[in-house]
């Protein structure tokens, strides 16, 4: 017999801003295993504009609470090391966790930047020759590019 499966979402807009809400999610992985959650759904987890930013207007995608920026390390939920615990809690339980992410969120720039367009062929979409200038701390150590010189 097939069962229904029950997903729960771990965030309301008003969660503290204390930066304890990974924390708070690793604790009841077991709990909510016992009352037949078989997924749950976190808010973002990237860098936002304030540390009190719900995670909607993303300062930094590369950011999930291990970059020095914007006057704090960790994101209104928590560090990185304690995102990556609780992930693995649900995961040892057998429970999903799906991240709620709206990519064209962007916000925050601490300055602004000018740029220059590169033109593409169309045909040749995979070809292009990009040119990165000013980079997050995220992207010099994660990113893959090379220096223009």
């Amino acid at each position: 017999m097939k069962r229904n499966h029950t997903m729960m979402q771990f965030f309301e807009w008003h969660v503290e801003a204390d930066g304890s809400h990974w924390n708070r999610l690793k604790e009841l992985a077991q709990e909510l295993k016992n009352r037949g959650i078989d997924s749950v759904w976190i808010p973002p987890v990237t860098k936002g504009t304030s540390r009190k930013d719900t995670g909607y207007a993303v300062y930094d995608l590369y950011d999930v609470g291990e970059f020095n920026q914007k006057g704090t390390v960790r994101t209104k939920y928590g560090t990185k090391e304690e995102l990556l615990d609780a992930i693995k809690a649900y995961q040892d339980h057998g429970i999903n966790v799906y991240v709620d992410i709206v990519m064209n969120h962007k916000a925050g720039a601490d300055e602004t930047d000018v740029f220059q367009v590169v033109e593409v062929d169309p045909q040749k979409l995979k070809k292009m020759d990009l040119q990165p200038f000013l980079l997050t701390e995220a992207v010099y150590r994660y990113g893959h590019f090379r220096k223009k010189t």
